[in-house]
């Protein structure tokens, strides 16, 4: 048999060496396309930079590492509260409160490319000030649905628990009250509810003010809580809900939004409003004589959800890490009280 050489065609060992050497070169080219384009991309994406021009609660807390990361796990993401970095943030956030007290501590002008933000978690009735700031923010955060970053004040959680924990009961309606004011229709709510039970009453306006630990325990004692709130607008439900009712394990008997608002938020058989009555009378009658097996059957919620509350500034400022890649960009707000006011 005569050799492969001697037929003019290379041998099988010769072929083979043949053919890893020009897959090798292949492949080496092909490592090298990626590396061509990998060199023209950035190595490193840079951080997402967040300037809060002022703390919106009164004490600032200490953000000098990466809070987003050792806190929440959201990572290129940088919060400062140095005014000095203006030139390089690629969000201002702006907390009303700071607005309301001073319109002169904006920034006079506002850097190419960079996005404001309008952050309030008060309802409109007690925000004031707003008239003038039109075309000023990209953004707002709010407790509202619609806003470009939703910040509630609580919401409830998959958990899946299959257990129910109602805490004894020894009276029988409670209510936390800070600020009355006669004006209010909370007043007139409870002042002619009280007519036809009792209501024990905690907070600064009944010069009972309960400790912060003290505050879940004596609210739990109570089957309801009267969780009014001190405006009615869409979407503004309190941790008057989340905090004082669904976690001190009572039952909330709301007063603010429309039903169907809250249901958004909340299973309809989790609480009770007050405009599911013709009279107060029928309500008080209502929570008066309520068996165990009916009061039960409102903590169903239990089985499938925990509350999650939010008080803390700064995961609320790291949220808007995370929703940056899918806000609108380019887009002002030509007239912030319209919007929300309406």
């Amino acid at each position: 048999m005569l050799p492969w050489s001697l037929l003019g065609l290379p041998s099988v060992k010769a072929s083979v060496t043949a053919g890893l050497f020009v897959t090798v070169l292949w492949n080496l080219k092909y490592v090298i396309n990626l590396s061509d384009i990998f060199s023209k991309s950035p190595k490193h994406t840079k951080p997402l930079m967040i300037l809060v021009w002022e703390w919106p609660s009164k004490q600032a807390p200490n953000i000098s590492t990466d809070i987003c990361r050792d806190l929440y796990n959201i990572m290129g993401c940088r919060v400062t509260l140095d005014r000095g970095l203006l030139g390089q943030a690629d969000v201002v956030v702006f907390h009303h409160d700071v607005l309301q007290q001073n319109r002169d501590k904006l920034p006079k002008e506002k850097p190419p490319g960079q996005s404001w933000l309008w952050v309030s978690l008060e309802s409109p009735t007690n925000t004031k000030a707003l008239a003038g700031w039109k075309q000023t923010f990209n953004w707002v955060m709010t407790y509202r649905r619609d806003s470009d970053i939703f910040i509630p004040y609580g919401k409830l959680v998959p958990n899946w628990s299959a257990t129910v924990n109602i805490p004894r009961k020894t009276r029988l309606v409670s209510w936390v009250i800070s600020n009355y004011h006669r004006t209010q229709k909370r007043a007139e709510v409870y002042k002619n509810l009280s007519r036809y039970l009792h209501v024990d009453i905690y907070g600064k306006a009944n010069k009972k003010p309960l400790c912060k630990d003290c505050l879940l325990p004596t609210l739990s004692k109570s089957k309801f809580y009267l969780a009014f709130e001190n405006s009615i607008h869409r979407d503004y439900i309190t941790e008057k809900l989340w905090r004082n009712s669904l976690m001190a394990g009572t039952v909330p008997v709301v007063l603010g939004p429309p039903r169907a608002n809250y249901e958004r938020f909340v299973p309809a058989d989790s609480f009770i409003h007050v405009d599911d009555f013709e009279s107060l009378a029928e309500l008080a009658s209502f929570l008066k004589t309520m068996n165990s097996s009916h009061y039960r059957q409102f903590f169903a919620w239990q089985k499938r959800y925990s509350v999650k509350l939010y008080t803390d500034w700064r995961e609320r400022i790291c949220t808007i890490c995370t929703k940056y890649p899918s806000l609108p960009q380019g887009r002002v707000y030509p007239d912030l009280e319209s919007w929300f006011n309406a």
